[in-house]
């Protein structure tokens, strides 16, 4: 079963960028929805954005602010962040839901 690893989280300043990435065990190309979901304290954990072959989709509360993206020649899913705000801290997690497939997570904290 592909195993998924995220990093490039950290503390930033409103209205930073960060990028997260999104690492697998194997071969990402026969996999078609992916995404980024995350959950902040005390919250249900939401998608904030996926990815399949047909396309892209994004919570509206980041659109025009975030992009993903990914590239199976590296096996490696992205999440760039543009325009941080405070309400964007929470833990991210990377998935690959159709094939149970969750990373452990990596923390984003915006600071006002």
């Amino acid at each position: 079963q592909v195993q998924l690893v995220e990093s490039g989280g950290g503390l930033v300043q409103a209205g930073g960028s960060l990028r997260l990435s999104c690492v697998a065990s194997s071969s990402i190309s026969s996999i078609n929805a992916m995404g980024w979901f995350r959950q902040a304290p005390g919250k249900q954990r939401e998608l904030v954005a996926g990815i399949t072959s047909g396309g892209t989709e994004y919570a509206d509360s980041v659109k025009g602010r975030f992009t993903i993206s990914r590239d199976n020649a590296k096996n490696t899913m992205y999440l760039q962040m543009n325009s941080l705000k405070p309400e964007d801290t929470a833990a991210y997690y990377c998935a690959a839901p159709d094939w149970g497939a969750w990373g452990p997570g990596t923390q984003v904290t915006v600071s006002s």
